[in-house]
């Protein structure tokens, strides 16, 4: 599967997708749609609202699949106090809180922080992180 990574981008702000990471909570529209709106092209919109309106919503993004790159990820990084918390969601995903690194079983080595959500059902095309598989085999443990 190629990786596809989209960028959205206004004054210093740029929100980066991965939409093989989302695990389609829809926490991003559902909390704000002027933004975030499937049904529009492009799905991203942010010339709707604030900075701090988005960079709120963003770290809001259970999976990682929504973050933001550039001078205002200190923000958020200062908003990791250094420990990492391991959130077991009913029904889906391991939800990881704050800064990470993974070893993939190739070796490639990727360094997270944020919210990182890791696969528990083994159903994820995106392994190891979560891509909402779990939804459709309806894990419920």
């Amino acid at each position: 599967m190629k990786e596809v990574i989209k960028r959205y981008s206004k004054d210093d702000l740029t929100i980066v997708w991965q939409p093989t990471m989302c695990t389609h909570s829809k926490k991003c529209f559902a909390g704000l749609p002027e933004v975030f709106n499937p049904e529009n092209r492009p799905w991203v919109q942010l010339d709707h609202k604030t900075s701090e309106d988005i960079i709120e919503q963003v770290k809001q993004c259970p999976s990682g699949a929504l973050s933001i790159e550039g001078d205002v990820i200190k923000e958020i990084e200062e908003t990791i106090t250094g420990s990492t918390k391991v959130i077991v969601s009913k029904g889906g995903p391991l939800l990881i809180k704050g800064s990470l690194t993974i070893e993939l079983s190739d070796g490639t080595v990727e360094e997270k922080s944020g919210m990182t959500a890791l696969c528990r059902c083994g159903a994820s095309a995106n392994k190891p992180y979560c891509d909402g598989s779990h939804q459709s085999i309806e894990f419920d443990t």
